[in-house]
C-alpha cells in the first residue's frame, strides 16, 4: 500500500509523481502516525514532502489556529518550503505564513493576528515573535526542524528548544537532515517523545542509467523557441515540464501556430483530447510532450530520451522527481534545464547540492553542442589567418598637403 493512500482525498488528488521516494514511504506513515521522528535522507530524497503532506492531513484550516511550526535555517530555504505548501493547498482553508528575518516585522505582526494555520521561519525572528507573545508557541501542536543539523548546533540550540519546550503539551517533533551526527541526534532525542529514527542512504535511492545534467542558457522569452528547435532533432522524445497552466497554454498555442511536432496536456483538455495528445506523442507523431507536475501525473511513458525543465522547479525534490522520468531499466538520458538568469544560482546550487555535474550546451548549426557561445564558435569556425599582401610604397604628405618622396639611391 502507497504511503499516498494514508492521506486525505484531496492530498491524494494533487499527488502528481509517478512514484513516492523511500524517505516519503517511511517518514509519511510515521508521521501519520503522530511519532516523533529523527530522520536522516540525501538531498533531494524528497524529504520537503515527506514532512509537509502529513502536516496538511493533521492541520484542520477551519480552525483559527497555528497548529504547526517549520523552522529552517536559512531565508531561501523557509521561502522555498511555503511556496510548496502554497502549492498544495491551493482550493482549501489552510493559510501559511512566513516569518523571516530582513522582512517587515510589524506586516508579520499583522499576519499573525489572522491565525496561519502553519508558519514556516527562521529562528531569529520566530524567537523574537514569540518572546514579544504574537507567535503562541503554546498552540502549536506540530513542530519540524528542517536542516536540524544545523538548528540545533549550538549557535540555535537554546532558541530551538524553546520552541519545543513551550509548544503544546503531547507535541509531535520531526527532525530531518541530510547529515546527523551523533551529537546532534543525541540533542534532538532529548527534546522529543520515543522517536522513531529512519535512515536513508545515497545507495538506497532509485539507480538509474547513465544521465547527463546539462543545460543551455535561454532568455525567459526566447524559451518557446528553443523548444521549437528541440522538436525538430531527430530521435529526441522528450517530457517538458512548466510550472504553471498558464504557460503550458501560452506555449502550445505559438507552438502549433508554427506547426512543431510537440503536444501538450493540462487539467483543461477533455478525456478524448488528453487521449488524442499521448496517442501521437507515443505514436512519435509528436516528440515533445509539454504539461505541470499534476498534467503528468501517473503517466507511464517509456523511452523518453530527454526531461526538459522548460521552467526551473520551486523545490531540489522536483527537480530529482521530473528527472527521474529518463534513464530508466539502465537506459541512457539526458536532462536539459532551459536556464534564465534569474534561475542560475538556484540551479548551479542544486546540482552541488546534488553532486551533480551540470554539462552547459548551446544551440548552433540545428544541434545542441556541448560548450559555450565563445568555444564552440571557435570549434565550428576556427580562425582564418589572411595573407597579408606587399603595399605599394606611398609618399607621406605632412599637413600642409606636402609630399616627401625618398631619396634616389646615387
Amino acid at each position: 500500500m502507497s504511503a499516498i493512500s494514508l492521506l486525505n482525498e484531496t492530498l491524494q488528488n494533487k499527488w502528481s509523481f509517478e512514484t513516492t521516494m523511500k524517505i516519503q514511504d517511511e517518514m509519511i506513515p510515521a508521521m501519520v502516525e503522530g511519532k516523533d521522528i529523527v530522520a536522516e535522507s540525501p538531498t533531494g530524497s524528497g524529504k520537503t514532502l515527506a514532512y509537509t503532506l502529513p502536516i496538511l492531513n493533521k492541520v484542520d484550516g477551519k480552525k483559527k489556529q497555528t497548529q504547526a511550526l517549520i523552522v529552517a535555517p536559512s531565508q531561501e530555504l523557509a521561502m522555498q518550503i511555503v511556496e510548496v505548501i502554497r502549492d498544495w493547498t491551493v482550493g482549501t482553508d489552510i493559510t501559511v505564513q512566513q516569518l523571516i528575518g530582513g522582512a517587515n516585522s510589524a506586516r508579520q505582526i499583522e499576519k499573525l493576528k489572522k491565525k496561519p494555520t502553519i508558519v514556516v521561519g527562521t529562528p531569529g525572528r520566530l524567537n523574537e515573535l514569540a518572546r514579544q507573545g504574537k507567535l503562541k508557541l503554546r498552540e502549536i501542536e506540530t513542530i519540524v526542524l528542517d536542516e536540524c543539523d544545523q538548528l540545533l548546533s549550538r549557535e540555535y540550540r537554546v532558541v530551538v528548544k524553546s520552541f519545543i519546550e513551550n509548544a503544546a503539551f503531547g507535541r509531535q517533533v520531526v527532525v530531518v537532515s541530510a547529515t546527523i551526527t551523533e551529537e546532534i541526534k543525541l540533542v534532538a532525542e532529548r527534546l522529543m517523545f520515543e522517536p522513531i529514527s529512519i535512515e536513508i542512504k545515497p545507495e538506497d535511492m532509485v539507480k538509474f542509467g547513465k544521465v547527463v545534467h546539462s543545460f543551455v542558457k535561454v532568455e525567459e522569452r526566447d524559451k518557446t523557441e528553443m523548444l521549437r528547435r528541440l522538436a525538430n532533432i531527430e530521435g529526441l522524445r522528450g517530457l517538458a515540464f512548466v510550472n504553471n497552466i498558464d504557460q503550458v497554454l501560452m506555449k502550445q498555442n505559438k507552438l502549433e501556430y508554427r506547426d512543431a511536432p510537440i503536444v501538450a496536456l493540462h487539467s483543461d483538455m477533455k478525456k478524448d483530447e488528453r487521449k488524442k495528445a499521448l496517442d501521437a506523442f507515443r505514436k512519435g507523431e509528436a516528440r515533445i510532450l509539454i504539461a505541470t507536475d499534476i498534467a503528468a501525473r501517473g503517466l507511464d511513458i517509456s523511452g523518453l530520451t530527454h526531461v526538459i525543465h522548460v521552467d526551473v522547479p520551486r523545490i531540489i525534490e522536483q527537480y530529482t522527481h521530473r528527472s527521474g522520468r529518463t534513464g530508466r531499466a539502465g537506459a541512457d538520458g539526458e536532462v536539459l534545464t532551459l536556464l534564465s538568469y534569474k534561475d542560475e544560482k538556484t540551479f548551479k546550487k542544486w546540482l552541488r547540492d546534488l553532486s551533480l555535474k551540470g554539462v552547459q550546451k548551446v544551440w548552433t548549426q540545428g544541434q545542441l553542442m556541448e560548450g559555450n557561445a565563445k568555444t564552440v564558435s571557435s570549434k565550428a569556425a576556427p580562425p582564418v589567418k589572411k595573407a597579408t599582401e606587399k603595399k605599394p610604397y606611398q609618399p607621406k604628405s605632412n599637413k600642409k598637403g606636402m609630399t616627401f618622396s625618398k631619396k634616389k639611391e646615387k
